[in-house]
């Protein structure tokens, strides 16, 4: 199962690299030039950089793997993104 979330912010690059340095001291990250690849327990995660910010696409096989895979994504970012007053990421399933 696949679900992505838009997050507005002028600061992409920067909360993605700030995002892929934490996580990159407990697992399996890879970094390119506008997204980087999390290797989750759960399942996996992309976060790519956007004209209008960042888009967040987790993987999961189980519904409670996605559930926390969402979760710690979304907690993350909006802790590193705490001074543009964040809200709720809106998680939703691609067409087809």
């Amino acid at each position: 199962m696949r679900q992505t979330a838009e997050f507005p912010t002028a600061r992409g690059p920067q909360l993605l690299a700030t995002m892929s340095k934490h996580f990159a001291h407990k697992i399996g990250v890879d970094v390119q030039d506008d997204r980087s690849r999390f290797h989750f327990e759960m399942g996996e995660a992309e976060i790519e950089t956007t004209a209008e910010g960042l888009r967040l696409t987790a993987d999961a096989p189980e519904e409670g793997g996605m559930d926390l895979l969402r979760s710690v994504l979304e907690s993350h970012l909006l802790r590193f993104a705490h001074r543009e007053d964040p809200q709720p990421l809106n998680w939703s399933s691609p067409a087809g």
